[in-house]
């Protein structure tokens, strides 16, 4: 059955082979092409995956080709200062991302330069939680971990809890369990991701009734827009080093909570201040 047939609103068999077979038969027709999805390296698909949490994948795209172009290797990351990797991390937004990729990408070349190839280990790095991890090993290793995120919840809500309001993880994960083709995890996965991500645009989006929900909140005026304001002001200098009153000036934000934001930047280690000057760490 197609994705784009009358029959979409009617109650699907909860038959797994059923189930099956119209996520994949739409991913057949419809699947999305990425270059990440060209590639099994973990270390390409750790930088997308990166990226690709809470940013959308059309803001992602370019900015991911330009990275790995000058990126190309784990070693590259560590030995590149926070300041360049950030200024190329621009746009993106979440700059505390880069900087655990960059503290991931030195622990990894501290135990031997190649990215660890069991989750357990993956989860001990930086910046990576069960699902990136699980994410990663379905990618690069083709392997069958289970694992959850917003276009998969919204695939097995649409179609096994469509009358039901805060549904839990709990409640998914055996299913996703369950219905997993684990001769090859990789498509499958890929097939889910694109047919939640068509379905949110084509329905309401089931994501709205699980228990995990929660909207983004306003970007103007936040404490993230003060983050990377500051952020983007100093990847900007040579000498990488400004006082607020200068952002304050540059970006039309509030003193305040550019100094708030600027705190939060410090405790999270990306940068530091001396006499009332910040500037990125070294």
């Amino acid at each position: 059955m197609s994705f784009y047939s009358a029959d979409l609103f009617v109650e699907l068999s909860k038959d797994r082979e059923e189930f099956q077979k119209i996520i994949l038969d739409y991913y057949s027709d419809f699947g999305r092409s990425f270059p990440w999805r060209e590639t099994d390296d973990p270390y390409a698909i750790w930088v997308s995956e990166i990226m690709l949490q809470q940013t959308q994948t059309e803001r992602v795209l370019p900015k991911y080709r330009e990275w790995m172009k000058v990126f190309p290797t784990i070693q590259s990351v560590a030995e590149t200062p926070l300041s360049t990797l950030l200024s190329y991390w621009s746009g993106l937004g979440y700059n505390r991302r880069c900087k655990f990729l960059q503290d991931a990408a030195k622990q990894i070349m501290g135990n031997g330069g190649s990215f660890p190839s069991r989750t357990d280990d993956m989860k001990k790095l930086p910046g990576i939680g069960a699902y990136t991890a699980g994410a990663i090993s379905a990618f690069a290793f083709n392997r069958p971990e289970v694992f959850i995120e917003t276009n998969i919840r919204a695939v097995f809500i649409f179609f096994f809890f469509s009358e039901q309001g805060k549904v839990t993880d709990k409640e998914l994960l055996p299913l996703i369990e369950q219905t997993l083709d684990r001769n090859d995890p990789r498509r499958w996965y890929y097939a889910l991701m694109d047919y939640g991500a068509q379905l949110k645009k084509k329905t309401v989006n089931p994501g709205r009734l699980s228990a995990h929900y929660t909207k983004q909140s306003k970007f103007e005026g936040s404490l993230r827009q003060a983050r990377g304001a500051i952020v983007r002001q100093l990847t900007r200098l040579e000498n990488n080093a400004l006082d607020l009153s200068f952002i304050e000036k540059e970006e039309h934000i509030d003193y305040q909570r550019l100094k708030k934001a600027a705190e939060s930047l410090v405790a999270e280690n990306i940068l530091c201040k001396e006499d009332d000057k910040y500037f990125i760490v070294r």
